[in-house]
């Protein structure tokens, strides 16, 4: 045990509510019991029980810790006082007439040990003069002592070898960090740091991994062996490794163009509709599939990034931008006789979003990145990824004014009321308005917001910009036009729309919809101020769907049906099936669609995922999301009968998630 003798404890609150001892009364101060262990990092909470002083009588609070053979004396305001070497009483000459003060205590900084807290109240009038107490404290005989005492225990983690830890960063990046953090500081997932998980049963925290929570984490036990969920119940024990940063030099060594522009066909060169192509990420297999809408055929499978998080189109509809988790960017030419990729970059370490310029006269220009690690986001152009501009996110959050070190970027969309892209600052609460215009003299508008924004979309009229923050239950409504702010509403548990949905609603006109990860409902804001202003920026529903664990909500303006999956359910049945609604009828309820089970698979999860309507809006596609070693599926619903029109089913259909339809993810059409 190293000796304490300078080290600083640190209090975090001392609330007073003073009511001291009267010298000579049966009261006496004294500490509220102690628990005989504490956990080392955790805050340590003393109750001091202080009777009241003869009337008039004022004394000095002293308040001290006793550690190997040394006494550390509280200094500074109630408020804040710190320990120390020096000798001061915390409070000088204090007449209390409420009782019980409590100590909150930081033991981040404490060695693991016996402590002895005192309390004491010393009368300057009974023999001590200044603030130097005698050198006995605790024998000055003439002063009320109160004492407590516990032991700090440290935690240790559970050991890992070097293999298995780096396998479990490994796991952690992939299935864990987009929801808590590359340093498990929480965001859409709760914090996950080892002075929380040490406290946790590695037994418990197996079992959560492998069931989920009805708050919106999925179960992996169809996705991990037993093996690795205890390696990973393991690692979120240890501290989280801090990742390097990613500068322009690394991005520059991994920039290629396979095909220059110059090369590139200057018309299409294929018989394919590609407006209505999707673009299916293949999660676990770092590709995506094109598939042709018309004829349900597989047209291309194409390397990409780890886990795409989505496709974007370029304004021209031409241009397919695809995201991995990674970091990794491919930019895929539908013009070609086989649609394939022209160019690659990777732009950090991991990333969730994409986006090209649309605004009139610059289509097709710019494509940026926003990567979770480095928090930066990256310009680059948009026919050939070269990179142009790397912008750091790091700054300070909306609502306690500190520095965050890791304000990652969730989604991105491109202004159609001007030339700028509309970035979330997930942990800031911030959203940058960067007007691409002139990149040297780069022009960025900041809103304050909410803190933990996550994903969004526009309403109908593409003026007004949805999104939610996620930990907050809120949803924060931009105005692209103005560049401002213009509502934060409160909604259900843990929004997540993904882009949202838009339909006119038969009694409050045009409304935008977000489903929920940590609740059943479904929240429908209205977003007509022109003509229904009594209906703009509040709910004016509320939908109970069948379950929580939503990611998705979808319709098309050609349907007059709602879809909402419900894939991080932990039970089976809500996370195979979806709900659909008649947006003309709501209060008739739902429908549940039974997709996994006309999908006709026999193993695995089977968690139904994102709705994605066809160009003409007859149709709807679902994922049904298997492990990689497992077949998965794309189940296509008629949309107007609500029955199964086709199942595609192809074994290089590996863990299908996210499908982008060209036309309406090029014009933002959900």
């Amino acid at each position: 045990m190293k000796h304490h003798s300078h080290r600083l404890l640190r209090v975090l609150t001392l609330f007073v509510g003073l009511w001291l001892p009267a010298f000579g009364t049966s009261a006496e101060l004294g500490f509220n019991p102690l628990n005989a262990e504490h956990i080392s990092g955790d805050t340590l909470e003393l109750v001091l029980e202080t009777p009241a002083l003869s009337p008039g009588e004022a004394v000095d609070l002293w308040v001290a810790l006793f550690y190997n053979g040394e006494f550390l004396f509280a200094s500074g305001s109630p408020a804040k006082p710190v320990f120390g070497t020096g000798k001061q009483p915390l409070v000088k000459g204090i007449t209390p007439t409420d009782a019980g003060i409590t100590l909150k205590i930081a033991t981040d900084d404490l060695e693991a040990g016996d402590y002895a807290f005192y309390a004491l109240y010393v009368n300057s009038l009974h023999g001590l003069t200044g603030d130097y107490p005698p050198e006995k404290l605790l024998e000055h005989a003439r002063s009320e002592l109160a004492k407590g005492q516990t032991t700090l225990k440290k935690l240790t983690p559970p050991p890992l070898t070097k293999s298995e830890f780096d396998r479990g960063q490994q796991i952690y990046f992939e299935r864990c960090a987009g929801c808590h953090g590359v340093l498990r500081k929480g965001a859409t997932g709760k914090a996950i740091t080892p002075d929380i998980t040490l406290k946790l049963d590695l037994e418990y925290l197996r079992w959560i991994i492998a069931n989920g929570t009805s708050a919106g984490m999925q179960n992996f036990d169809g996705d991990l062996t037993a093996e690795e969920i205890d390696l990973i119940a393991r690692y979120i024990q240890h501290e989280p490794p801090m990742p390097p940063e990613y500068s322009m030099e690394d991005m520059k060594a991994t920039w290629k163009v396979f095909v220059p522009p110059e090369q590139r066909p200057t018309k299409k060169m294929n018989n394919y509709n590609i407006d209505n192509i999707f673009s299916v990420t293949l999660r676990d297999a770092a590709q995506v599939a094109l598939i042709d809408g018309d004829t349900k055929e597989i047209i291309n499978i194409i390397d990409s990034g780890y886990a795409v998080h989505i496709s974007r189109m370029s304004a021209s509809g031409r241009y397919v931008y695809v995201i991995g988790r990674d970091a990794k960017l491919n930019l895929i030419d539908l013009w070609m006789e086989k649609p394939d990729n022209v160019a690659e970059i990777k732009v950090g370490i991991e990333a969730r979003s994409v986006e090209t310029s649309k605004y009139p006269g610059w289509e097709d220009k710019y494509a940026i990145v926003g990567d979770y690690w480095p928090p930066q986001y990256v310009i680059m152009k948009g026919d050939t990824l070269e990179p142009l501009m790397i912008v750091s996110t790091r700054g300070v959050t909306v609502d306690t004014q500190e520095y965050h070190p890791e304000p990652r970027v969730a989604t991105i969309v491109a202004s159609h009321q001007r030339p700028e892209f509309i970035i979330n600052v997930k942990e800031t609460g911030k959203i940058q308005l960067v007007n691409y215009e002139d990149l040297t003299n780069l022009k960025v508008t900041t809103i304050a917001t909410a803190r933990f924004l996550h994903d969004g979309g526009w309403d109908s009229t593409r003026r007004y910009f949805l999104t939610a923050a996620n930990n907050v239950n809120k949803i924060v409504v931009i105005d692209a036009k103005e560049g401002k702010l213009k509502k934060i509403i409160e909604v259900g548990t843990r929004p997540h729309p993904g882009r949202g949905a838009n339909f006119t609603h038969p009694t409050y006109g045009p409304v935008w919809l977000t489903s929920h990860l940590g609740d059943a409902t479904i929240s429908l804001i209205g977003t007509d101020p022109q003509n229904r202003p009594e209906n703009a920026w509040k709910v004016v529903e509320t939908l109970e769907g069948k379950a929580s664990g939503s990611l998705f909500i979808k319709t098309h303006p050609k349907s007059t049906n709602l879809y909402v999956d419900t894939p991080l359910n932990p039970d089976i049945e809500e996370r195979q099936t979806v709900a659909v609604f008649d947006i003309n009828n709501l209060g008739k309820g739902y429908e549940v669609l039974p997709i996994a089970e006309w999908a006709g698979l026999t193993e695995g999860p089977q968690r139904v995922v994102h709705p994605e309507f066809n160009k003409d809006g007859d149709e709807v596609w679902f994922s049904v999301w298997n492990a990689k070693d497992q077949i998965s599926a794309i189940v296509v619903v008629d949309d107007k009968t609500r029955t199964l029109k086709q199942v595609i089913k192809d074994p290089r259909l590996i863990t299908p998630t996210g499908k982008f339809n060209v036309y309406n993810t090029t014009h933002d059409i959900y």
